[in-house]
């Protein structure tokens, strides 16, 4: 009992502190709210307070909410003051360029974060309303700045916001010219924030500098130039932006390239942050596409495509052939990624292709068939656009996680308002010949042998559990998968939680999300295609995957 005592003693003089330092009135107002329930509000406190959202390779993000364990006004004034001594410490110059979407706080923490900027005599330039993630990406390189700011959750839950750094050309290097940190930056940047004193102390200038929409203009003008002009443009698209930033653009983009404006799906149209006709903003989730389809079907459309509340990532949605299943379905990332690169390789655009271990082995096999250079790095883009040390430069990126660089000069993200008009040129081109995307999908096939992939992911409450099935596998790990014997066994500690095994037709990547409590495992079956009988292959694959997901969640025991 004593002990109890202490503790919420100890957790009241945290939450006391924190108030005497927070600038906001309604996160003090929420926070005395939780002090005035105590004693039964204990674990709630402790969890605000369990420690501070850590600024790590993809920046802050967490549950909007008061205390040093979530995204509120007080944590990204210390973030923003953080990335500001930083910046002058590393000697960087120029504006800080930020961006914001369109959810809880995004606005607020974009403008706090400009006050900041020039409160220590940076100039701050801000996206002119909510605008997709890429904007922000493309503008840190047109404006020659030296750093970025998006205020995005991209695709997590309603209750979240997130807070992503971008380097210009002088820290970030030619690689890294408007993309995102890595080791050792974002080290430095956490340092620098842990260092911050009052926030009282902390200057706050000008609002900075509101760009205007001809900045929007020419991202829009530099994503139409990544198609052929001249192409073929008769496709009928449906399309939502899920509630988030992307519709304005990426219709701009469509119209500006001379294809029919896509239909959007009404209720999904117009940005809103409580998300209120999905249970979980994200493309990949079960039901997130319901609405998609629906109009798809009802327009006849010839394509459906979807971008995540930020609009970095595209899904897109086939129709199937005739009685081959329920009328559409969603590809996969690695189907899209690989039907992008192989339109660009026939297109004849040259470089490095590149994809993270966690994807598809396809791409490598037809780098290797057709000799282009090739290369795979740990997962995310901040990786990506690194891929091969720059020789040769890089000319197409992807990871399966429905992310897809096509332009990395344009911009050195993922992007998917590019994507999108990639994946309809494409379209486009197959439907002028009477084919569609799945048509090429089983050339591929035919070509490199049946790629099967799917993901085993468990969402978890308590982060243990992901801690202990990983060391599971770690202790106990396989070594046969589908009957046939683990040629390869990789663990990739302490550069990253990841273990790979690999058979002669089989491959398993497990690794803890970096952006969600999710333990992820990435399954992959290769089957050859007999006497062009592509049907066939892919029903052998399916079943063997089936089997596939149930020996790795034995071994993780989930």
């Amino acid at each position: 009992m004593a002990a109890e005592s202490t503790d919420l003693d100890r957790m009241r003089d945290q939450a006391r502190r924190w108030l005497d330092d927070d600038p906001d009135p309604a996160s003090r107002d929420e926070l005395r709210a939780v002090l005035d329930r105590l004693p039964a509000s204990a674990p709630e406190l402790a969890d605000r307070f369990a420690g501070p959202l850590t600024f790590g390779t993809a920046g802050l993000r967490g549950p909007l909410r008061a205390g040093p364990n979530g995204m509120n006004l007080a944590v990204v004034t210390r973030a923003a003051a953080g990335l500001v001594g930083w910046l002058a410490a590393e000697g960087g110059e120029g504006p800080l360029v930020i961006g914001y979407d369109a959810r809880h706080g995004s606005r607020e923490f974009a403008e706090r974060t400009a006050r900041v900027a020039t409160g220590a005599g940076r100039p701050a330039l801000l996206l002119p309303r909510p605008l997709p993630t890429p904007v922000l990406a493309y503008a840190v390189r047109r404006l020659g700045g030296v750093a970025g700011v998006m205020v995005t959750a991209s695709h997590n839950p309603p209750q979240d916001n997130g807070y992503k750094v971008y380097l210009g050309a002088q820290l970030g290097g030619a690689l890294g010219a408007g993309a995102q940190i890595v080791p050792p930056a974002d080290a430095g940047i956490e340092a620098a924030i842990r260092a911050v004193g009052p926030l009282a102390q902390v200057p706050l200038g000008p609002p900075g500098q509101v760009l205007g929409d001809d900045l929007v203009a020419a991202y829009v003008e530099r994503a139409v130039a990544v198609i052929a002009p001249g192409g073929p443009r008769d496709l009928r698209v449906a399309y939502t932006p899920l509630h988030g930033v992307g519709a304005a653009v990426l219709t701009a983009a469509f119209a500006r390239a001379g294809f029919p404006t896509p239909g959007v799906v009404p209720d999904q149209a117009e940005p809103d942050p409580a998300f209120p006709t999905v249970s979980f903003p994200n493309p990949e989730e079960p039901g997130a596409m319901d609405r998609l389809v629906a109009l798809a079907q009802s327009t006849d459309a010839d394509l459906a495509v979807a971008n995540d509340p930020d609009a970095d990532r595209c899904a897109v949605v086939v129709r199937e052939p005739a009685g081959t299943g329920t009328g559409w379905r969603m590809l996969r990332g690695d189907e899209v990624g690989v039907l992008l690169a192989d339109h660009l390789m026939r297109r004849g655009v040259d470089g490095l292709y590149a994809t993270t271990i966690v994807s598809s082995s396809l791409l490598r096999a037809m780098c290797t068939a057709r000799g282009r250079a090739y290369d795979e790095t740990l997962t995310g883009f901040k990786w990506i656009v690194r891929a091969g040390g720059g020789t040769p430069p890089l000319a197409y990126g992807y990871e399966e996680a429905l992310g897809y660089c096509v332009a990395p000069d344009h911009v050195r993200d993922k992007d998917g308002i590019t994507a999108a008009l990639t994946v309809a040129e494409l379209a486009a081109g197959l439907k002028a010949q009477g084919r569609t995307l799945t048509d090429r999908l089983d050339e591929l096939a035919a070509e490199f042998g049946v790629h099967h992939t799917d993901q085993l992911s468990v969402r978890v409450d308590d982060l243990r559990i992901i801690a202990d099935a990983m060391a599971r596998v770690r202790a106990a790990t396989p070594t046969t998968l589908l009957g046939a014997p683990v040629t390869e066994a990789q663990d990739l500690l302490p550069d990253a939680d990841v273990v790979i095994l690999r058979t002669a037709a089989a491959r398993v990547v497990i690794r803890p999300s970096g952006t969600e409590p999710k333990l992820k495992a990435y399954l992959e079956v290769v089957e050859p295609v007999a006497e062009g009988d592509v049907p066939a292959a892919r029903t052998r694959a399916a079943a063997a995957l089936t089997t596939l997901r149930a020996e790795v969640a034995t071994a993780l025991g989930i």
